[in-house]
């Protein structure tokens, strides 16, 4: 297994070693269609007290296409003003084409579990950061990681090292900021959220290239991988 794949496949399992913890699995409805028994496409999701969703999603389509994808998000219960929890990959054997993550504002834009994601984002170097378009603006912190052509194994250690590292963080800070928003607000920040994402078209395009049916990926964007409330 190649160097990337190696350290994505294991912070895959970190999250869900971690999710499996701390929370509760379910099974949502309409998601189950969406996991493939050969293990080519895998959706699980929990939720506990101190969030209310966290879903990973990974695209495993390294003998057909040469790629692998892993999605993961944590959103807070909707009278939480803590941020949303994103990760996103998407690599082939000797680099990830792109990664990024965010502790996304819902309700509070200098919670202080934000300033400490931009604080840590900045102590890391990159040779390539990727410019953000406008739908990703209107939701995404400034501390925003967004990077592209991954491949030295310094550079691989920092995406899966940050990942793990703000993901205890958040886990052992999110529930702090429950009954800090009002409910109706929370709830309209977490669609706004989930509005902007579906603007993205470089997710269903990824997915429909690797194979999956295109009716299928719409379906899942629009439904599962970013549900309104």
């Amino acid at each position: 297994m190649s160097q990337v794949w190696e350290a994505l496949t294991q912070l895959k399992d970190h999250f869900i070693e971690t999710f499996d913890a701390c929370a509760e699995e379910y099974e949502e409805p309409g998601l189950g269609k969406f996991n493939h028994a050969d293990g080519g496409w895998v959706n699980r999701v929990w939720r506990c007290d101190d969030f209310r969703r966290a879903h990973v999603d990974v695209v495993d389509a390294r003998e057909t296409k040469n790629l692998w994808m892993m999605h993961v998000c944590i959103f807070p219960h909707t009278h939480n003003s803590g941020p949303i929890y994103g990760f996103d990959v998407i690599a082939g054997p000797n680099k990830m084409t792109g990664a990024f993550h965010d502790y996304s504002p819902t309700t509070d834009l200098e919670e202080p579990m934000i300033e400490w994601f931009a604080k840590k984002t900045k102590e890391m170097n990159w040779k390539r950061e990727r410019e953000l378009p406008d739908w990703a603006k209107a939701i995404f912190s400034d501390g925003m990681m967004s990077v592209g052509n991954v491949r030295e194994q310094h550079e691989i250690d920092q995406v899966t090292n940050f990942a793990k590292i703000s993901l205890g963080h958040y886990l052992n800070f999110i529930g702090l900021a429950n009954g800090y928003a009002d409910n109706d607000i929370g709830k309209a920040s977490q669609n706004r959220y989930a509005h902007y994402q579906k603007q993205n078209p470089h997710t269903p395009r990824v997915m429909t290239s690797i194979g999956l049916p295109e009716a299928d990926v719409h379906e899942f964007v629009q439904k599962c991988l970013f549900p309104d409330l």
